[in-house]
């Protein structure tokens, strides 16, 4: 069973924030060997989804994302960070994660469009919730990238 958190950055817990921040670094730089400030300064202004799951006693991070409100960094509402540890890839918990992520932020924002950075890679999977690919492919940190709007 999936526990959803959505909260505000000043609401979050400070153990699960440490997590989150964690899982971020784990995934974002350790992983993908990509060295940028993911503390950006956006955190504070966002939302954040968070899905736990307690097995054998322990509660665990298992999907995330935050949702940065219309002309925080673009005009139309975006959803970033979006990731799934290594432990829970392949369960379908990544899908439930953008699909609910896209509903709390509509209901948040509603009428605003959204806006993702993907990586270029996951542009079909990002397509079957509804984006569509608004740039050509473009290099951040060593990753190619493309911007999406739905």
């Amino acid at each position: 069973m999936i526990e959803w958190q959505w909260l505000e950055f000043e609401n979050i817990p400070r153990g699960d924030l440490y997590e989150v921040l964690r899982q971020r670094q784990d995934v974002f730089v350790l992983e993908q060997t990509c060295l940028y400030p993911d503390l950006d300064g956006y955190d504070q202004a966002a939302h954040h989804l968070m899905a736990w799951q307690t097995a054998n006693g322990e509660r665990r991070l298992v999907a995330y994302l935050r949702c940065l409100a219309p002309g925080a960094k673009y005009s139309e509402m975006s959803l970033g960070r979006i990731l799934t540890p290594a432990i829970a890839r392949g369960t379908g918990i990544g899908r439930q994660l953008v699909a609910e992520g896209i509903r709390r932020a509509e209901l948040q924002h509603p009428g605003h469009r959204i806006r993702i950075g993907a990586q270029q890679r996951l542009e079909r999977f990002y397509q079957g919730f509804g984006f569509t690919t608004v740039s050509a492919p473009y290099d951040e940190d060593g990753i190619l990238h493309i911007d999406m709007l739905r």
